[in-house]
């Protein structure tokens, strides 16, 4: 099992799915990651947390303990 935390800078992944319960996953599906998203790793800030995403048109900030929560497929 890979997650989002997983992929190197510049990798691409596709998401295959959302883990985590209540809030917290629906914050990430209110986020528009869900099922199926391709999902672009872009940068990391400089102590590592958090990683810049670009996924549906528009580029996101998210924690690397909520992108653990995030089973992927490496394209």
């Amino acid at each position: 099992m890979k997650t989002l935390k997983d992929i190197p800078i510049g990798g691409k992944a596709k998401v295959t799915k959302v883990n985590g319960q209540g809030a917290l996953k629906r914050r990430i599906m209110d986020m528009g990651i869900t099922k199926g998203v391709e999902i672009r790793v872009l940068k990391a800030a400089p102590l590592g947390d958090p990683l810049e995403l670009a996924l549906r048109g528009y580029t996101l900030s998210l924690r690397k303990a909520d992108a653990e929560q995030l089973e992927v497929e490496e394209l």
